[in-house]
């Protein structure tokens, strides 16, 4: 049972335990030393996407293709196509980092010089494995499953995350300790990608010479990913920077906890990406649009539906889900609201993003990320000076929503996709009416507190599971569940 199934599981330990490490963080190393701890991971986290160079989408798309036409005997040569760039281009990335200790203090201007160049040291070393693994693991993607990407990125990484960071927040709650418990499991997830990925092509061969014209494909459709990639993880992690540079590491740490709150609702839109990509350019490949836009008007249903209930209540509730953190984090509470109203947008248009990239019109996708990303930084210089995470916040919440107007534009306009039906209208109705009318009233009769918060998720909780009940039939419950456990096509009988 491949496909979304592990996604979901694999979204639910994401959330859990990346919650569970910015907690240990923030609570150990209080506001400021977590946001220097956060400054590398954002730093580290936009360069390995930027180095792997759009080639682990090219993999999806391509693999998945040459899987359904010639029964993979072009993998081998498309992996090859796509690793060794991204594995050259980080390496000298690194050595430079390496070779160059003044970029430490830079980075991390208050910290010792010593212990900067220490913490810089050791991201630098595991920048090519991190990079190299993340383009294996979309090569498994490629062959239509999930369970490796789960395995390594979605469950592996957060949880040996937490497991090393709790000891090491409370004998030694220091930078240094903290940023080592975050990246030894990025080289362990280096190896498990690597062995998914030699089980799945063993049986492929060596392969055929890469044939004349494909790494010209393959990069003309990478290519343009590789900038929109990076504009979409510079979009999550730029306010830390921004706030790093300008207002300090305190405020770096209270938007990193914020971007935690609200990436768990985005998981879902997560876990059904990787079951019906490959499935949607396989249908694409096949000419059969039709059956396309109908798994991305399903899938849109879904993630609404179980989407927009977490951010109704953080926007109801944003100084309570911030305290937990810990004391002064609640002060990022319109922040948080901000953001779960743009984050609302984002779930709306399901994954339009992904159905133009495997529409093969990366080109698209690079044209709106890098508008976004123009947005977000202009938005940023202006704002943060002056309002901090807030001025942050609002940066991207504005790129957030012009990505995903844009996209879903394009989608409905181009590709003729449409989304909004009586299905999408019964899981709007639920997910966001049938929750605010439950949250809201508690909100105003318990005010901003825990015992508001735990009363206003039950009944929101009970609200979605009668709303879904009572739609099942417009939802497509049935027809979904049969997608999640779809099997790859070069497993079917």
């Amino acid at each position: 049972m491949r496909g979304g199934w592990f996604g979901f599981l694999g979204s639910a330990v994401t959330a859990v335990f990346g919650f569970l490490l910015v907690t240990v963080v923030t609570r150990a190393a209080g506001a400021a030393q977590a946001g220097a701890v956060f400054t590398g991971v954002a730093a580290f986290t936009v360069a390995t996407h930027a180095s792997k160079l759009g080639a682990d989408t090219g993999l999806v798309r391509f693999v998945s293709r040459d899987l359904a036409t010639t029964g993979g005997a072009g993998v081998p040569a498309l992996l090859r196509t796509a690793v060794l760039p991204g594995a050259a281009l980080s390496t000298v990335g690194a050595v430079v980092l390496l070779a160059a200790p003044d970029l430490a203090t830079g980075l991390l201007p208050e910290l010792s010089p010593g212990q900067a160049r220490s913490v810089v040291r050791m991201f630098a070393v595991c920048w090519p494995v991190t990079t190299v693994s993340l383009v294996l693991l979309g090569a498994t993607r490629g062959h239509g499953t999930v369970l490796p990407f789960v395995g390594v990125e979605q469950v592996g990484k957060p949880v040996l995350r937490v497991l090393l960071a709790l000891p090491v927040a409370v004998l030694a709650p220091g930078v240094l300790g903290l940023s080592a418990a975050w990246l030894l499991p990025s080289l362990l997830g280096a190896v498990a990608a690597a062995l998914a990925v030699r089980r799945l092509t063993r049986a492929l061969g060596p392969g055929p010479a890469t044939p004349p014209g494909q790494s010209r494909a393959f990069w003309a459709f990478s290519g343009p990913r590789a900038v929109s990639s990076v504009c979409d993880i510079a979009a999550v992690w730029i306010g830390v920077l921004v706030l790093s540079a300008v207002s300090g590491s305190a405020e770096a740490g209270i938007y990193t906890a914020i971007g935690r709150l609200v990436t768990a609702g985005t998981l879902l839109q997560l876990a059904v990406r990787l079951a019906v990509a490959p499935q949607i350019s396989r249908t694409m490949a096949g000419g059969d649009l039709a059956g396309a836009e109908h798994l991305h008007r399903l899938s849109t249903r879904w993630i609404v539906l179980f989407s927009w209930p977490l951010f109704v209540l953080l926007a109801a509730f944003p100084g309570t889900a911030l305290g937990i953190f810990g004391a002064g984090f609640a002060s990022g509470a319109t922040a948080l609201a901000v953001l779960s109203v743009a984050c609302a947008v984002n779930v709306a248009v399901g994954n339009a993003q992904t159905v133009i990239l495997m529409a093969g019109r990366s080109t698209w996708n690079l044209a709106v990320a890098g508008a976004a990303s123009v947005v977000q930084v202009g938005c940023a210089v202006v704002l943060v000076p002056r309002h901090g995470v807030l001025g942050a916040a609002l940066a991207f919440a504005a790129a957030m929503v012009l990505d995903n107007v844009a996209s879903a534009l394009l989608v409905r306009r181009r590709l003729r996709f449409t989304t909004v039906d009586r299905g999408y209208a019964a899981a709007a109705g639920v997910g966001l009416c049938g929750v605010a009318a439950v949250a809201l009233p508690t909100r105003l009769l318990a005010g901003d507190g825990p015992a508001g918060l735990v009363a206003a998720a039950v009944l929101a909780c009970g609200a979605v599971a009668v709303g879904t009940w009572r739609y099942r039939e417009a939802l497509g419950a049935a027809e979904f569940l049969g997608a999640l456990r779809q099997r790859p096509a070069r497993e079917l009988p």
